[in-house]
């Protein structure tokens, strides 16, 4: 029996095609340029949501632009825990490469220059035990995604959470 190397060189390109297409695609969560830095999900202090006098402003996520050249504007992203907690960027808020916002708990104004947004809710909105935090994009996909649990993820014990560090 003769072999053709020519069918055999053939054969083996379809293989290695088949085995690329079988390969999983990248995590959705990494897809984007917008991802979670980090999260303060447990505000300094004793709990109070009182919007007056209460600490929910000191609970914050920050998201940042890891991207190297693309501006992203965060209008239409949704940030939204395991619980249901929802948080949608309505308005304009441009993130330069290397640039981040602070999703603020309690009442304020949203600045571009300060980099902030607020949630204008005096409720807290991350667990202090553990939780899900979701970063979806306007086209409903997600673009980051991370769990977290106090005696897992926060070895100092500060409240304070670090990702894509």
């Amino acid at each position: 029996m003769r072999i053709h190397l020519r069918h055999m060189g053939v054969a083996a390109a379809a293989c290695a095609t088949a085995l690329v297409l079988a390969a999983p695609a990248q995590a959705t969560e990494y897809s984007s340029a917008l991802k979670i830095h980090g999260i303060q999900y447990d505000a300094p202090g004793t709990d109070s949501n009182a919007c007056a006098t209460g600490n929910t402003k000191q609970e914050y996520l920050t998201i940042e632009n890891y991207s190297k050249t693309a501006t992203v504007n965060l209008k239409g992203y949704v940030v939204k825990d395991a619980a249901g907690n929802r948080f949608a960027f309505t308005a304009n808020h441009y993130l330069q490469p290397g640039d981040y916002v602070k999703l603020r708990g309690g009442k304020g104004t949203e600045s571009d220059a300060n980099n902030v947004a607020y949630r204008q809710s005096c409720n807290f909105m991350w667990n202090n035990t553990k939780d899900t935090i979701y970063l979806v994009k306007p086209n409903a996909t997600r673009a980051d995604v991370h769990s977290y649990t106090k005696s897992g993820s926060d070895r100092d014990g500060n409240g304070y959470i670090t990702f894509h560090g």
